[in-house]
């Protein structure tokens, strides 16, 4: 464990007290501890037992220095704050439970991202990829995880798509993190995101390394911020809407489904729940957000689904659609997709979804290239 240590930057050896530095500012200097300790007012004991390593470097210490050798305080606080914070990481890194080690597989793919990229090294050590977790999750013990509150987390668990809550915790963090640096406008505007449904629906006929950076310029004008967010084995999630620690509404699709249709159903389903003020009836309830999953049947995403389906597709000139049986013909289909300013495969992933026409192949969307390159742009 030393020689892990000592590789990665945490062996205790090569953590340098700042009594080490004021005892080569003596030697350099010519000076010796008792004149020190004149010119500082402190006793030779205190100098003693700082150059040792027994005391730090207390601000008011700090102070009598600058006087005795003409170095800045700021320079011997800073030098006691970087100590005190590496012992503090040491010390951190060797008390490490198992528990949290064990924890590890269930963030992989976090952590295999890092790897690819360079943010930690292939070979890091367990315990420094569990500070990084930390650091990154925003708290102090990946154990601890599993105590925060998650309400709405539970809400719509399906048994087939098992929910695990320290991947969702992370997920979610995932989508703070997409969405922080996204400048929107200072108050949420639904009349204003209601007016601008039909420049949404636009964008799907744009190229597919475009919409995100479409819809995220379009909601921020709203004062929403979006993203496409990668998806998480364990978090069978399609998408999230939440109130920011910044009081900043968060609108996330995740990369879970390459099917387009249901990405831009999806996407409509979570500004349903904007339009219908369901963020301020959970705000009344406690709860911080709206997570998606697969069996959501209540009332709120019952009529959500029926706001998504309205917003793509005019109800009453669906049914007049589906009453002539129009959708017999392709021709036909491409036509009605047409008059709803929608794309082909709206249309037809509607009539699949009520029975009408066989299940089939729809267009999809390859997200992880698409962002990637959206990024670049």
């Amino acid at each position: 464990m030393a020689e892990e240590a000592k590789s990665i930057g945490l062996s205790r050896k090569y953590i340098s007290h700042p009594g080490v530095t004021l005892a080569e500012f003596l030697e350099e200097r010519g000076m010796s501890q008792r004149e020190l300790a004149v010119r500082t007012g402190m006793s030779e004991k205190h100098i003693s037992t700082v150059i040792h390593g027994q005391k730090p470097i207390s601000a008011v210490f700090a102070h009598k220095l600058e006087y005795a050798l003409g170095v800045e305080a700021y320079f011997w606080m800073n030098l006691q704050a970087d100590y005190d914070r590496e012992i503090v990481e040491y010390e951190d890194f060797h008390s490490i439970q198992e528990e949290e080690v064990e924890l590890l597989p269930k963030f992989k793919m976090i952590t295999d991202e890092w790897k690819k990229c360079g943010v930690v090294r292939p070979d890091v050590h367990p315990a420094q990829l569990v500070m990084r977790l930390r650091l990154e999750l925003r708290i102090s013990n990946l154990c601890d995880i599993i105590k925060m509150p998650q309400t709405a987390v539970y809400r719509a668990q399906s048994n087939s798509n098992p929910v695990d809550p320290y991947v969702m915790f992370a997920w979610q963090r995932a989508c703070e993190l997409c969405t922080e640096n996204i400048q929107v406008a200072d108050e949420v505007d639904t009349e204003k995101l209601r007016n601008m449904l039909p420049e949404i629906k636009a964008v799907m006929f744009a190229r597919t390394n475009q919409i995100q950076k479409k819809l995220t310029a379009l909601f921020s004008e709203c004062g929403i911020a979006f993203s496409i967010v990668p998806y998480y084995e364990g978090a069978p999630v399609q998408g999230l809407i939440k109130k920011s620690y910044f009081d900043k509404i968060m609108l996330c699709v995740a990369m879970r489904y390459k099917e387009a249709d249901i990405f831009w159903f999806t996407l409509f389903h979570e500004i349903a729940h904007i339009l219908n003020g369901d963020m301020d009836n959970l705000a009344n309830d406690g709860k911080r957000g709206i997570v998606e999953f697969d069996a959501g049947n209540s009332d709120i995403e019952t009529n959500a689904n029926i706001v998504a389906r309205n917003i793509l597709i005019n109800p009453d000139d669906y049914s007049e659609f589906v009453k002539a049986r129009k959708y017999r013909r392709a021709s036909d289909i491409k036509e009605f997709a047409e008059s709803q300013n929608v794309k082909e495969y709206i249309v037809k992933g509607r009539l699949m979804k009520d029975g009408l026409i066989p299940w089939g192949t729809r267009p999809q969307y390859n997200w992880e290239k698409s962002v990637l390159l959206d990024s670049k742009d």
